[in-house]
């Protein structure tokens, strides 16, 4: 900031395809390409901003002719010009007042409801955007029905980084963000004062709801799943669990979500076990629980094409999604002092 001379952080979204990476068309492609569906990605996923007609025409920046200095920045030599002019026109600064940016691509067209009636639907990263809306607004509503007040534990969402590429940043789950977080709590609950015990008996009393999507059967690839396991979707939630340990799932915390669904009124809640001779995927569950000691489950909304540009998922595992985390935020201590040691 040329007024302050303070560096500001903006955050900025920009819904319109200004980028994209286009798949080479089938006729060129040889057939055993065809069959691979193999992807360089270095060299097949360079994304597209412009032709090089116009890129020339209109990639002048602004200041070029104001500060010869400029030329000599080697971070925004090495920029798209045309990029950082739009990113300039969206923030109403000019182009030289940026100095670094970390921007993602994301598929802009918006979500849709899908099948003759209306049941699905379809949409970018519902893995694991679905769970983030879902916790919020369990918590929200939690919230405005008074439950705070009445709480005689403390109710929390924590949504990380990174879990694709496994947790382990400043800003995910393999932070020390959890453990932190409850070591303040402790700390003002025990009147400012150091308490290794309260600390101690918060972590074993805590349960941490690992919410991520979960793999619905495919109808065309139903021997995916094990044949007694197969979520469907639009059926409740899922409880994933793994013997190997890629899910935090045991038998006491799949047993207190499952309670919980039963005084909700819910659907019981449905089970994922991968196939013996299949790979399994992993989540955050595991992450925490072993850096932290508190229990903890794994489980999500099932859903079909995860990872894919656009996912599905049923309509109606949102309502069950959402009743299941009021459920936990209302009744978990309920039925945790229920279970006897």
């Amino acid at each position: 900031d040329g007024e302050t001379n303070r560096i500001r952080q903006e955050l900025i979204k920009i819904d319109q395809a200004i980028l994209r990476i286009p798949n080479l068309a089938i006729h060129l492609q040889t057939a055993t390409e065809r069959e691979a569906f193999k992807i360089n990605k270095e060299d097949h996923l360079a994304p597209i901003i412009a032709t090089a007609i116009k890129d020339s025409l209109g990639s002048k920046s602004k200041s070029d002719d104001n500060d010869e200095g400029d030329n000599d920045d080697e971070w925004r030599k090495r920029q798209e010009p045309l990029l950082v002019q739009l990113l300039a026109s969206k923030l109403g600064v000019n182009e030289t007042d940026i100095v670094d940016f970390e921007l993602n691509l994301f598929d802009v067209q918006p979500a849709t409801l899908g099948g003759v009636r209306s049941e699905f639907l379809h949409s970018a990263r519902l893995d694991n955007l679905a769970s983030c809306f879902l916790s919020l607004r369990g918590l929200i509503d939690h919230v405005e029905d008074g439950g705070v007040e009445k709480d005689t534990d403390i109710s929390m969402i924590a949504m990380f980084d990174h879990e694709e590429v496994g947790s382990s940043s400043a800003t995910g789950a393999g932070s020390p963000i959890i453990g932190e977080a409850v070591k303040q709590i402790s700390h003002v609950l025990g009147a400012g004062s150091v308490s290794p015990i309260l600390h101690d008996r918060a972590i074993q009393r805590s349960l941490v709801l690992s919410i991520d999507q979960a793999h619905a059967v495919h109808p065309n690839y139903a021997s995916k799943h094990e044949k007694h396991h197969g979520p469907k979707m639009n059926g409740g939630m899922v409880i994933k669990r793994n013997s190997n340990q890629r899910y935090a799932t045991n038998g006491i915390t799949g047993l207190i979500v499952r309670e919980l669904a039963r005084r909700a009124g819910l659907p019981a809640v449905q089970e994922f076990v991968v196939r013996n001779d299949c790979g399994c995927g992993s989540t955050i569950g595991p992450v925490i629980s072993a850096s932290t000691g508190m229990r903890a489950i794994d489980m999500g909304c099932p859903q079909l094409s995860m990872h894919s540009i656009r996912e599905t998922m049923g309509v109606a595992d949102l309502t069950h999604g959402l009743a299941l985390f009021r459920a936990f935020f209302n009744d978990f201590s309920c039925v945790d002092s229920s279970i006897e040691d």
